[in-house]
């Protein structure tokens, strides 16, 4: 049987086809980069067709019992930009749209270490309240000023990273362009002013920052809808790669522990990762309050981040740069390839695959063949796997907070054994993960299964 989920042609992107290189010396006009301020104006060049962003995936809306698509939130691109890295100087921002806007260290987001081996990116990212999503793309060419490579990237920055994925179509064929007509930015420039997003100023003389929507962590200003934007197979890649140890994973988000997952590039696909490793803590239930620590999404990070990820208490994020391994103050859970791991002692027993992760397990890949089977036989493509992974977890979550709560809210707050096989957990197994997942979210509830020998 066919997986339907699994030829998601943006998940093989990061490795696509090369960049022809120009085919008359006449295109290279106009290579010399800007500089990094980016205030340049867009070279003249002739009227050309606009290239169309590609289609907009429709946003799907979880609520209880149910699934709604509904049309995606409104364009709010506040900057595009070409990064461009030159031999002397090395990463530099070329030109953006606003030109007054700080672009800083975003040269070095937008081109991940060790691109210059690889024919071809993509990287999302974090940019103080913004998000981003740039495309990177190397090309050969005959010039020993550029020491015979051309390296760009195109991007874009939003408030918020539903939007990012529509465009990625859009901003990939504009990396080529960028490479092959070096100088020309009409197609971005008008691509800014058509799609550019209002910031509304608030009071003081700065105005207030947008709001960052970090939208995997379903919590009580979000419910009872969840925001999903992403590639098809996203989901899937994610379960096949990891495999069980998946619950390993979804222990840690639920617990929002500091992920850092290492890969050398393309970082692409590991981008999704982190947003798939974000996906497993949604938790839908508003009685949580405001116990509940908010999970962040940082996508691709680099030694330029150190300084603000020494700060937070929570994230994921993923890295190309192996010296953050030895920065063990940085993170919790290290993810090198499939090799999940932590320094912390009292962490050491949630690495372990118990019989209740392996139940857990099967029903998702049961649950994953009898969609694939219906949507092979039946056509029937609603919903689709991406959904079903993310309502599996879903689910799962709010059943074991909705029992913590209730023990909580009982007269003798005693959580059993029998508590911990009614919200799908080993009472033995994942004992230290609920003593965790107690003071994590400041549940009073007095652990009662001590005893090996309890049944």
């Amino acid at each position: 049987m066919v997986e339907q989920g699994d030829a998601a042609p943006l998940l093989r992107w990061a490795e696509g086809p090369a960049v022809s290189p120009p085919q008359a010396p006449e295109l290279q006009a106009g290579g010399r980069a800007r500089g990094a301020g980016g205030g340049a104006r867009p070279a003249a060049e002739p009227p050309r067709r606009r290239e169309p962003p590609g289609p907009a995936p429709p946003e799907v809306l979880l609520q209880p019992g149910r699934l709604e698509l509904r049309d995606v939130e409104e364009d709010q691109v506040v900057a595009v930009f070409v990064v461009t890295f030159d031999p002397r100087s090395g990463n530099m921002v070329e030109w953006c749209l606003p030109q007054d806007i700080d672009l800083e260290g975003v040269e070095f987001k937008s081109m991940a270490s060790g691109s210059h081996k690889i024919q071809s990116d993509f990287i999302y990212f974090r940019k103080g309240p913004f998000f981003g999503l740039a495309c990177f793309a190397n090309m050969p060419v005959e010039s020993e000023l550029e020491r015979g490579a051309r390296m760009k990237s195109v991007g874009i920055l939003s408030p918020s990273y539903t939007l990012l994925y529509r465009y990625m179509h859009f901003l990939e064929n504009q990396v080529r362009h960028q490479l092959e007509t070096p100088g020309h930015y009409s197609h971005l420039a008008a691509f800014y002013e058509d799609k550019k997003g209002v910031l509304h100023a608030g009071p003081g003389r700065g105005g207030s920052l947008p709001p960052v929507y970090w939208l995997p962590s379903i919590h009580r200003y979000m419910y009872p809808e969840m925001k999903i934007t992403h590639p098809a197979g996203c989901m899937s890649q994610f379960i096949k790669f990891f495999g069980e140890q998946i619950l390993i994973l979804w222990k840690f988000a639920l617990l929002r522990k500091r992920i850092l997952i290492f890969s050398p590039p393309p970082v692409g696909v590991v981008c999704y990762r982190v947003y798939c490793c974000c996906c497993l803590a949604n938790v839908s239930l508003p009685s949580l309050g405001g116990t509940i620590p908010e999970s962040k999404p940082f996508f691709y990070v680099n030694v330029a981040d150190i300084e603000s990820l020494e700060v937070e208490v929570s994230y994921v994020a993923c890295t190309t740069e192996k010296i953050f391994e030895e920065k063990r103050e940085l993170y919790d859970v290290y993810v090198d390839n499939q090799n999940v791991k932590t320094h912390h002692d009292h962490l050491q027993p949630l690495l372990k695959i118990n019989s209740a992760d392996r139940e857990k397990y099967r029903r998702l890949n049961e649950q994953r063949q009898m969609l694939l089977y219906s949507q092979e036989v039946e056509g029937d493509y609603n919903p689709c796997e991406e959904d079903l992974f993310v309502l599996f977890f879903l689910e799962q979550n709010n059943r074991i907070f909705q029992t913590l709560l209730e023990v909580s809210a009982s007269q003798d707050k005693t959580l059993t054994a029998e508590h911990a096989r009614g919200m799908g957990l080993d009472p033995q197994g994942d004992r230290s993960f609920l003593m965790d997942l107690l003071e994590a979210y400041g549940i009073d509830v007095m652990l009662v299964i001590d005893n090996p020998c309890c049944p």
